[in-house]
């Protein structure tokens, strides 16, 4: 058996479908967020960082580098090993706190990803229900799909936001069986939002559980940055709310928030928690002063809404293709992955702006785009320079601009 041909052969076909992934070398400045030094063969070079998922600049804030740095010195790097074994650092203790006030539930459990938070708790959730039929919306994050499959339910996919398709599926079961719904509030690509209330109004019409990601946006909607379920007023009403610490939060980690019975069956079966180390308490104790700091100033919030909104208002304006998207989300659709890595390359280059492109799986073949993220940092003449470099390489590459 040829092995190696096997693998090449599987990296071929990604270069042959021009969705071949390149990372590029790069460091963030400290403090000067969204510059950062991008490292090629000529040394660092300055750029302009327009796809970070650090949406509210807080991985730069001051509080945050101060209290990670105040943990480093008070009690090391690491964690020392599973909660199991290494037992709970008080840092875990006093973030879940938060992050279940954050949401208004009686608890809440770290993991050290939203990735992970998705696949365990989702996995673990499928398996203590017996016989549990799980409505997914068809968008959800591969994370989501990851912990429904991993569960062994059967699975009924909605299309998407479609409460009539939902209601079709939840209505087609046996009212005696378990259900759960698993969707998204932000989806993070089209930067549309999902009808949380509606959805809720279904669960309890039909006896279905709900599970909401709220990874774009949580720290980003809402009075304390509880998400668009506090934003909405509809928090008290989902059965589980699953966040990110490494995006609006800006360090790392995921976690869920539910009643506390909930939360004890996730940290007593779920593998994805029981046999990881935990996350180190530095990375806790940033991610809990940045909490805090976000359940009272609303200002970081707002100016990133402001932000999104000039941005888009331009990019229209130049006749750029926008996306329809009402939330901090602005993509740029390409429809070409070949296309979307070659604006990429020329904007990175030429112009210093790093923006990635968007490729299946990711996206559905033919809706590849570029997907900017502009945050409280970026200023209007920073916009005014992207646009121009945008309208410049549509027009090099002589593509489709706005009806």
């Amino acid at each position: 058996m040829d092995y190696n041909s096997i693998f090449k052969a599987a990296i071929d076909r990604l270069h042959d479908e021009d969705r071949y992934r390149v990372f590029i070398d790069i460091l963030r400045t400290k403090g000067q967020y969204p510059n950062a030094r991008c490292f090629g063969g000529n040394g660092p070079k300055p750029i302009t960082v327009w796809c970070s998922n650090d949406y509210l600049g807080m991985g730069q804030h001051p509080s945050v580098i101060a209290a990670m740095e105040e943990a480093l010195h008070d009690v090391g790097a690491g964690s020392g090993g599973t909660r199991n074994i290494g037992g709970n650092t008080h840092y875990h203790v006093q973030l879940e706190a938060e992050l279940a006030s954050l949401h208004g539930k009686e608890a809440a459990l770290l993991f050290t990803s939203g990735y992970v938070s998705n696949e365990a708790a989702l996995s673990t959730l499928g398996k203590l229900l017996p016989g549990c039929v799980i409505f997914s919306d068809e968008l959800n994050h591969a994370s989501m799909i990851a912990g429904i499959k991993s569960s062994g339910c059967e699975k009924r996919i909605f299309r998407h936001n479609d409460l009539e398709h939902l209601e079709e599926l939840l209505a087609a079961e046996d009212p005696e069986t378990p259900k759960l719904i698993a969707f998204e509030s932000v989806y993070s690509m089209d930067g549309d939002v999902a009808p949380i209330a509606d959805i809720c109004d279904l669960a309890d019409r039909y006896g279905a559980l709900t599970y909401l990601d709220e990874v774009h946006a949580v720290g980003m909607y809402g009075a304390h940055g509880g998400g668009i379920s506090e934003r909405d007023g509809v928090a008290d009403r989902l059965t589980i709310i699953e966040g990110t610490l490494g995006k609006a939060f800006g360090v790392m980690g995921g976690y869920i928030a539910a009643d506390k019975t909930i939360v004890d069956c996730i940290r007593s079966y779920a593998p994805g928690f029981i046999f990881t180390t935990s996350l180190s308490p530095v990375l806790v104790a940033g991610v809990l002063a940045s909490v805090r700091h976000l359940k009272a100033s609303n200002e970081e919030r707002q100016a990133q809404q402001n932000a999104a909104a000039m941005l888009k208002a331009k990019f229209l304006d130049a006749g750029l293709p926008l996306m329809p998207s009402v939330t901090h989300i602005v993509p740029l659709l390409v429809g070409c992955p070949a296309k979307a890595k070659r604006i990429s390359d020329i904007l990175l280059a030429e112009y210093g702006f790093y923006v990635q492109p968007i490729n299946y799986p990711t996206v559905p073949r033919g809706t590849e785009r570029l997907r900017f993220t502009p945050g409280p940092t970026h200023s209007e003449a920073l916009m005014d320079q992207l646009t121009t470099a945008l309208v410049e390489v549509w027009d090099r590459l002589e593509m489709k601009k706005a009806a």
